[in-house]
């Protein structure tokens, strides 16, 4: 690279607002990203991925009942595993309800993420996506009224909110344009990074696979995607991969 030619790392970011380890995975990037020199030069972008499409856009539940009927364990070991992952969660300052949590279809919510790319803002929303969703009581899914007032409350402008959730079509395309990309390059769990292209973290991995991935993906060019650090904990279709308890 020719000397005082400035040169932008671009990293993609599928995530589901459902998935507790998107979540932390975005805290410990930002913190690697924190410390990186040329974080001035890099693009963030967060894609769309769906954990459980079928999912109508009022079905809703609790989350731990949830999980225990998808692994076959009870809601007392699912209980454990939500307070496992809380307490990751206060390693990295993030409030996170271990109880009492609502799981449901989150595709108006990557509906609206488009809207707020739009706008220069889509990081500033899935914040505030993710707050509503694992830090407050109050449930996250299931009424377009809530994720208006989530949205206000982050700085957007109701009514455009409003009329984005009031058209079904509205980033309709382009939500499905990420999930056909994520099937492309055979992502089936979130959170997964892509580096430049180049570079492929999968799951919520320590800050210094994200430094790294950062750095590579900033110096060196890659004919093919290459993945960085084992697989980590991340959230599929078939669920979110369980902390172990020691």
């Amino acid at each position: 690279m020719a000397a005082g030619v400035a040169r932008n790392v671009r990293v993609d970011i599928w995530t589901d607002i459902n998935c507790p380890f998107c979540y932390l995975g975005k805290a410990r990037f930002e913190r690697a990203l924190g410390e990186f020199a040329q974080r001035e030069q890099v693009e963030v972008v967060h894609r769309s991925f769906e954990l459980d499409p079928t999912l109508g856009p009022e079905e809703t539940g609790p989350v731990v009942a949830k999980i225990a009927s998808k692994y076959g364990i009870s809601e007392a070991q699912a209980a454990a595993n939500e307070r496992g992952i809380g307490a990751q969660a206060g390693e990295l300052g993030l409030t996170y309800l271990t109880e009492g949590r609502d799981f449901g279809n989150s595709f108006d919510m990557h509906r609206l993420l488009h809207f707020a790319h739009e706008q220069g803002r889509q990081a500033d929303l899935l914040d505030a996506l993710y707050r509503a969703n694992f830090a407050d009581a109050r449930p996250a899914f299931g009424s377009a009224e809530r994720l208006v007032e989530i949205a206000a409350d982050a700085g957007f402008d109701a009514a455009a909110v409003r009329a984005v959730l009031a058209d079904p079509t509205a980033y309709a395309d382009a939500v499905r344009a990420d999930e056909t990309e994520a099937s492309r390059l055979g992502i089936t769990g979130v959170p997964f990074f892509v580096f430049d292209g180049k570079y492929a973290v999968s799951g919520a991995q320590p800050p210094a696979v994200f430094t790294q991935a950062l750095t590579q993906g900033w110096s060196t060019h890659q004919p093919t995607l290459q993945p960085i650090g084992a697989s980590d904990e991340t959230c599929g279709p078939d669920g979110c991969e369980l902390p172990s308890r020691d």
